[in-house]
């Protein structure tokens, strides 16, 4: 018997770089000649509302960063940002298309992510072809690491919670999945990644 039904990624961070984190805004910053600090504020109040699909990305971009007259466009600006988004270096692209090629589990993805950047990063590295289904903040209208989240993936998936496996970089998504009953693994690069999935008899 397998030892699990279904196995669920996390993208920004396991699989991909994050895209739009501080480092890209702080690069974002110095390219367009925008406040930093004023930036990072006005990310954390409206990109939570982006993320969960709330508000769309001319919204987002409106008030993060347009609330002013710019020299630049929104589209110059959001192309920065899908910019971006690259291969993570030491990521688990390559161990996920290892478990899809098996066809043993049900592969799906479970982020954060706003419609716009996620429907973008989802076809332009490929994910498609190896996640079955998605369970992005975007489309649920939930951010992990809120315990609806996760109940939403249990409920939609039907499966025990025993028999989910849960990948994501960052700690307190972990705790969630854990929370929720959910094996949960914490990713630190595809070495690592590698030897705890062999551990729990996934390969």
């Amino acid at each position: 018997m397998l030892p699990f039904d279904v196995i669920l990624f996390d993208v920004g961070g396991v699989l991909l770089t994050n895209g739009w984190d501080h480092r890209e805004r702080a690069a974002a910053a110095v390219r367009f000649g925008l406040d930093a600090g004023e930036l990072e504020v006005r990310n954390a109040k409206f990109y939570p509302a982006w993320e969960s699909d709330q508000i769309d990305r001319n919204q987002y971009l409106d008030a993060a960063v347009f609330y002013e007259p710019r020299s630049f466009s929104r589209d110059d600006f959001f192309d920065f940002m899908l910019a971006q988004s690259k291969l993570l270096e030491d990521g688990a692209l390559e161990i996920l298309a290892e478990i899809s090629a098996s066809k043993k589990y049900l592969i799906g993805a479970l982020n954060n992510e706003a419609r716009e950047t996620n429907d973008f990063r989802l076809k332009e590295f490929g994910l498609r072809r190896y996640l079955r289904l998605t369970f992005s903040s975007c489309y649920v209208g939930l951010r992990k690491p809120d315990p609806a989240m996760y109940r939403r993936a249990l409920d939609v998936l039907g499966s025990a919670p025993s028999r989910m496996l849960f990948i994501d970089d960052r700690q307190e998504n972990v705790e969630g999945a854990a929370a929720a009953g959910m094996t949960a693994v914490r990713f630190r690069g595809a070495e690592a990644l590698r030897a705890e999935l062999e551990q729990l008899d996934v390969f």
